[in-house]
């Protein structure tokens, strides 16, 4: 007997919800799909299958009002199961729960979040849906240890399926296209491509900058850095950086580009550098290893988890070390070579078909729980997803 699932798709900002449900409706024809959207990303969703029906909810992601919306939606159209794809879910919810979590780096690090209030709403939310979820997805083994470490979670609910990347990264470009986005975005032939937003402080762009200059003086290489990532804030620190150490002309910031220049930007690049403090889900440096790139990065966090072995790892705070990786890397065409070889092979771990199904498998693991009360099932709502050390 088939079953009817909710998806909450209106998060489509970092690519999870629209490539997982895409995914989910290909392997499976045989459940219903229930996609909560939003009417603006309609086009995204053109051509699903019969078994899905689209519900497009206007109310924003992370606020008070959609807790009553979805409540709503989901009374006028119930489903048997609802994933809920960040912290957030519905104020009235009846059927069993799945809930992704990429990081909880907002609850041990509030200042990446814009205020008091979005911190205390963030700390609530995640705590009353961990109490609830009768499934936890983590994205990495990192995230999974930090749920069991610092949250009364029980540890048999808490599955690990790794994020898939988009397989226009695979995609070989042929030259003339790769030399079409070059002219398009003002880019030399050889280039070190950093991907983030320099206003987060974990992403180090600071330092990277100034590993940069310290590697350019160890070996000669003529390859710029390019930093593509929203530079509102942070643009003028980062030029006066560059200007004192002499290299004012060698840092580009490219500032929000376009996604579909995105595998372009990664396979045209000769080395990519993400030594960032911490990362949920390490995204960008699959990205770039799917792309055949070489790739230096943190030996830190869940950079290491998903890099190890497969890139060259440095201390993101050890400015010599990264400065010698980066001038080791560029001189060595067969080190770098190598690693991105190493990289590709990584990368294959990565496929949003292969994370569906791993998803879908969970499903229905809640599903037959649905009649008693076995082990993975909610804890006390009043102690469970409590991080230990942060007040209700």
């Amino acid at each position: 007997m088939p079953y009817t699932i909710g998806f909450d798709a209106r998060s489509l900002r970092d690519s999870y919800a629209l490539n997982l449900s895409r995914a989910l409706v290909q392997i499976d024809p045989e459940n219903r799909y229930v996609l909560f959207a939003r009417p603006q990303d309609r086009d995204a969703f053109i051509g699903v299958p019969d078994n899905v029906r689209l519900v497009f909810e206007r109310t924003p992601v992370y606020s008070i009002r959609e807790l009553v919306a979805l409540s709503w939606r989901l009374l006028r159209r119930p489903v048997e199961l609802y994933h809920s794809t960040h912290y957030v879910t519905p104020a009235v919810l009846q059927s069993p729960l799945v809930m992704t979590v990429h990081d909880v780096q907002h609850l041990f690090y509030p200042d990446f979040l814009p205020s008091r209030l979005s911190f205390l709403y963030a700390q609530r939310m995640i705590r009353r849906t961990l109490a609830r979820a009768n499934r936890i997805i983590a994205v990495t083994q990192g995230t999974r240890s930090d749920l069991i470490r610092h949250f009364a979670v029980d540890a048999r609910k808490v599955h690990v399926v790794y994020n898939g990347v988009d397989d226009a990264f695979r995609r070989r470009l042929p030259p003339d296209e790769l030399e079409r986005w070059r002219r398009q975005l003002g880019l030399p032939g050889s280039y070190i491509l950093f991907v983030g937003n320099p206003h987060h402080p974990r992403k180090n762009l600071d330092t990277v900058v100034q590993a940069y200059a310290h590697a350019r003086r160890l070996a000669s290489f003529d390859a710029p850095l390019v930093c593509i990532g929203d530079r509102a804030g942070t643009e003028l620190k980062i030029r006066q950086r560059a200007a004192n150490l002499g290299i004012a002309d060698q840092v580009r910031l490219l500032g929000h580009v376009a996604p579909e220049a995105l595998p372009a930007l990664y396979q045209g690049a000769s080395l990519f550098l993400y030594p960032t403090l911490f990362d949920g889900s390490a995204l960008p440096v699959v990205e770039a290893m799917a792309s055949g790139v070489a790739v230096i990065t943190s030996n830190t966090s869940m950079l290491k988890e998903v890099a190890e072995g497969y890139a060259h790892l440095v201390d993101p705070l050890d400015i010599e070390g990264m400065a010698q990786a980066i001038a080791h890397t560029l001189s060595d065409p067969e080190h770098r070579t190598a690693l991105a070889r190493l990289g590709a092979r990584r990368a294959e771990d990565f496929r949003w078909g292969q994370t569906a199904r791993k998803t879908l498998e969970i499903y229905l693991a809640a599903l037959r729980e649905r009649q008693g009360q076995q082990p993975g099932q909610p804890a006390d709502p009043q102690t469970a997803g409590r991080p230990k050390g942060v007040a209700a």
